[in-house]
């Protein structure tokens, strides 16, 4: 609150990317919210995600991530207001970047699971056996696959009889003879 007891005003999103999109109808199939939305809003520009989720907390909204700013600005004067399934369209720029963007211009962060709080239950003990002697039974290659040890994972590559070496290119002789006959009947 300020000096005077007012609330201070709420500052707009900077322009970005990514539009907050609310007042939806909460009632339609969230595949169906999605193909309309992508269709409305890709007259304007180049439509990346369009992400409706139908929990109780993000029914009736959704986030629409285009490929630049400039075409987010755009969409979102031209449909402030639009009446999409019988509701008026309440649009915003959205609070920070999509994961989408920040995959692309290479920002984001990878999310790892810490593997010290990982307990496995007796059940997936006897199911899957122990880290330790999976990982003993297994020898990496120098190109990064793992195989069993003592199990050959690849064929060989068999020789072939010279009987074979000769039927293949007498067949082969064959077929050219009956190529060059055919030419001669036709004249």
């Amino acid at each position: 609150m300020s000096a005077n007891g007012t609330q201070p005003a709420k500052l707009p999103n900077p322009p970005n990317q990514t539009l907050y999109v609310g007042n939806l109808d909460d009632k339609m199939n969230k595949s169906d919210l999605r193909r309309a939305l992508y269709s409305l809003f890709s007259t304007h520009g180049s439509v990346l995600d369009v992400i409706a989720l139908k929990t109780s907390r993000m029914r009736g909204q959704a986030h629409i991530v285009f490929k630049d700013s400039q075409t987010s600005s755009q969409a979102m004067r031209s449909l402030q207001g639009f009446e999409f399934f019988g509701k008026e369209m309440k649009i915003a720029y959205g609070k920070g970047k999509s994961d989408i963007v920040s995959r692309l211009d290479g920002t984001a962060k990878v999310r790892e699971m810490p593997k010290d709080d990982v307990v496995m239950t007796d059940a997936q003990k006897s199911a899957f056996g122990t880290a330790t002697a999976t990982s003993a039974a297994l020898t990496t290659k120098p190109n990064g696959v793992a195989e069993a040890a003592g199990v050959q994972t690849q064929g060989t590559k068999r020789r072939r009889d010279e009987d074979e070496v000769q039927q293949q290119e007498a067949s082969a002789e064959e077929d050219e003879e009956d190529d060059a006959m055919d030419v001669s009947d036709e004249d």
